[in-house]
């Protein structure tokens, strides 16, 4: 006897749920008879409609909304669709995308994915992560949206993003769905038109800040690791203020990591690493000027500087001064009294400049890098200049989504006479320029994060160090080829993104066993272990 009753709720499970595909044997079994067409179908013909059906929308953000009703419907077809379409996908269920979503999504709020803390739950979140069905979460990406993309404050409505990376370690790095969870950390919002909004689905109240935000944190971070003690949780999109304290609060104490600061800062020093085939020299020759001294800016210029300093076996303080800031109030040298910490070790001893162009025609860099979401601050004069001090400048538009972006590819090969070394964070279009055909690609964290959380959950560290990025990023760059670098690309095809994240997951693992940050012994053949370990979709 079967029960019906239970068959619809398995047709309601995202994680159960086949849709067409069940067996006839199935329908039988689960009590789905009757709730379906007559017709059994296979995931690649349930695929196809799906993708045929996507591509019927005009809009990115409809296609968006598309998947995001598949992804909450049946989640094996919703990854078949990603991993075999992940670079026309890609960009729709994440940034750029993934912004205009975040922004629009109270206003299209249909059904909640993820888990959602506010700092009325406060003393709870114990028996809130009870109420997850998982007991085997091995990765958390928690936001509390301060610092959504180039976006500013979203409050609860920058749950996209941490749904949209979590589908990245699924379809790029095989990370399990069912081992992956969502949060939101709701502590109110200081955006004005959500404060003002009535269908706003968060705390409509200013953020609590101070020894109750950080409480808050503590108590989610302690009750995540009682409930999960593998897990894997990592930071995003946390304002300047939060980020950097919450990591070096943390980052010794569990396995956490910030993207923002981290992530980003491994994929950019790829992109270094790949140029300096191009130009030949070493990454301790390089001096780089940012626009912008945020998370982005000094994650990048600390990882550079880590780098240097492991290559050169000089002191991080020394490996430091070959990268510049450059912030609202201009360029961060020693006179200034108003900097933060995390501005102050950049902090050298070199004129004011109080425009962006005037620091370069003072600094003379070899690259510039923009993390502020300043969109066409890399103008003419800007990139114009930067070509006349160097024969092939460095030009990183890292700001994202694609309305923040320091310049476009087209502006970067136009303005340079086609000698710009260019990557973005948003992806652009293929460019013609006098007679050659520039492939730029962006410099996404979606190469590193995902192939990082894999290495880091399955030798089961304990903490994620700097030795971890270096060794992705050193492994990246490995993998782009001559034929890249001939097309003006600093990474390798988005296309190949499951390889890629298996090589730089095993290279990660290595590091690991070798330093002694892996629990358990090392399996006598990693690759192998590694991809059997990953997720592929199929019923």
């Amino acid at each position: 006897m079967t029960c019906s009753r239970c068959g619809q709720d398995i047709l309601r499970d995202p994680l159960q749920n086949r849709g067409s595909a069940f067996t006839e044997e199935q329908r039988d079994q689960l009590g789905v008879r009757g709730f379906l067409p007559a017709r059994v179908e296979t995931l690649e013909e349930q695929a196809r409609r799906a993708v045929a059906f996507m591509r019927t929308f005009p809009m990115p953000i409809q296609r968006y909304f598309y998947l995001d009703a598949l992804h909450n419907t049946n989640e094996t077809l919703f990854f078949k669709v990603v991993c075999d379409n992940i670079e026309e996908v890609m960009p729709i269920i994440y940034t750029p995308t993934v912004g205009e979503a975040c922004q629009k999504f109270s206003h299209n709020f249909l059904q909640a994915r993820g888990l959602f803390i506010s700092v009325k739950e406060k003393g709870q979140i114990g028996k809130i992560l009870d109420n997850v069905k998982q007991d085997d979460v091995e990765v958390i990406v928690v936001t509390d949206g301060q610092r959504i993309l180039g976006l500013g404050d979203q409050g609860v409505n920058g749950m996209g993003i941490p749904v949209g990376k979590l589908a990245l370690y699924t379809a790029c790095a095989g990370v399990a769905p069912e081992k992956t969870l969502p949060v939101v950390i709701d502590v109110g919002t200081n955006n004005p038109a959500y404060l003002a909004d009535p269908l706003y689905m968060g705390l409509r109240q200013e953020r609590v800040s101070g020894a109750a935000y950080d409480e808050l944190i503590d108590e989610f971070m302690v009750a995540a690791r009682k409930r999960w003690p593998n897990v894997l949780i990592q930071f995003e999109d946390f304002g300047n203020a939060n980020a950097f304290r919450l990591l070096a609060r943390w980052k010794d104490k569990s396995l956490c990591f910030n993207d923002d600061i981290q992530g980003t800062a491994c994929v950019a020093l790829t992109g270094f690493y790949s140029a300096m085939r191009v130009t030949g020299g070493k990454l301790a020759d390089q001096r780089v000027l940012f626009l912008g001294a945020g998370e982005a800016a000094t994650g990048i210029a600390n990882l550079i500087a880590e780098a240097i300093a492991d290559e050169e076996g000089m002191p991080i303080e020394e490996a430091r001064k070959r990268c510049y800031l450059f912030d609202s109030k201009g360029l961060v040298i020693a006179q200034r009294t108003d900097l933060s910490a995390h501005k102050r070790q950049f902090a050298h001893e070199a004129q004011p400049a109080e425009s962006f162009l005037q620091a370069i025609q003072q600094l003379r860099p070899t690259a510039i890098v923009g993390v502020a979401a300043q969109q066409n601050a890399f103008n003419s004069m800007v990139i114009g200049e930067m070509s006349a001090i160097n024969e092939r400048p460095i030009v990183f538009a890292l700001s994202n989504p694609t309305s923040k972006a320091e310049c476009t590819a087209e502006m970067a090969y136009q303005f340079s006479n086609g000698r710009a070394l260019f990557a973005s964070g948003s992806p652009f279009d293929v460019v013609n320029y006098n007679g050659k055909t520039f492939v730029p690609r962006q410099g996404n964290n979606s190469y590193v994060f995902p192939a990082l959380g894999r290495a880091a959950t399955f030798v089961k560290a304990k903490t994620m160090p700097t030795g971890m990025f270096l060794a992705a990023a050193r492994k990246l760059a490995e993998l782009v080829s001559e034929e890249d670098l001939e097309r003006g690309s600093l990474y390798p095809s988005l296309s190949d993104i499951r390889p890629i994240s298996e090589a730089i997951a095993v290279a990660v693992a290595e590091y690991a066993y070798e330093k002694g940050l892996a629990c358990g012994e090392k399996p006598q053949d990693l690759p192998a272990a590694i991809k059997a370990s990953m997720y592929t979709p199929g019923y």
